[in-house]
């Protein structure tokens, strides 16, 4: 591995990154797997209505995007991503290794779920997440939105995640009907 800075995301982070970075390649995290398993009071929900956002949960491995960032711009980039995955406290900050879409191994910042936070969801059953995501709207936009987004950008990643699908088509029906 390399000590040089990395960052891993798994959700918005892949299409949105908001900080500068030197490089940008597909990664893999394993021992880690992405999951709605947050529920979101601030970027995709409120506290009177709750949406879900993604952690990475314990077990399997995830498939996103690692960012290298440059050592000057360190620091900002940091303050920004606390400030930006942490409203609510929500993540545990970990360093951990993730393998490069070119062979290589670089120890990456991600923020890991924790499953002692009042906010964590736990594995909850397709039909209801897709009840929370459905209607939900925080300060970020739509929380159906991001669902959209995260499977568009996997597919852009030669990801086909079922699970991931079939909660997407689940949503769009539930708002469909909605109206």
């Amino acid at each position: 591995m390399t000590d040089e800075r990395w960052v891993f995301g798994y959700g918005s982070l892949m299409w949105r990154p908001g900080f500068p970075f030197a490089e940008r390649q597909a990664a893999t995290l394993h021992g880690r797997r992405r999951a709605f398993c947050i529920y979101s009071v601030h970027h995709r929900g409120t506290y009177e209505r709750p949406g879900l956002v993604l952690g990475l949960a314990p077990g399997g491995a995830t498939r996103g995007v690692a960012y290298r960032v440059a050592d000057g711009d360190w620091p900002e980039v940091y303050a920004y991503l606390k400030d930006r995955e942490q409203p609510t406290e929500t993540y545990i900050e970990a360093s951990r290794a993730v393998r490069l879409a070119d062979g290589r191994r670089a120890a990456s910042l991600v923020f890991l779920s924790d499953v002692r936070h009042p906010q964590w969801a736990g594995a909850l059953s397709l039909e209801r997440q897709a009840e929370l995501i459905a209607g939900a709207r925080g300060l970020s936009g739509r929380n159906v939105d991001y669902l959209r987004d995260l499977v568009e950008h996997l597919r852009e990643l030669g990801v086909r995640d079922q699970g991931m699908e079939q909660l997407l088509g689940l949503v769009e029906a539930r708002e469909l009907a909605a109206g």
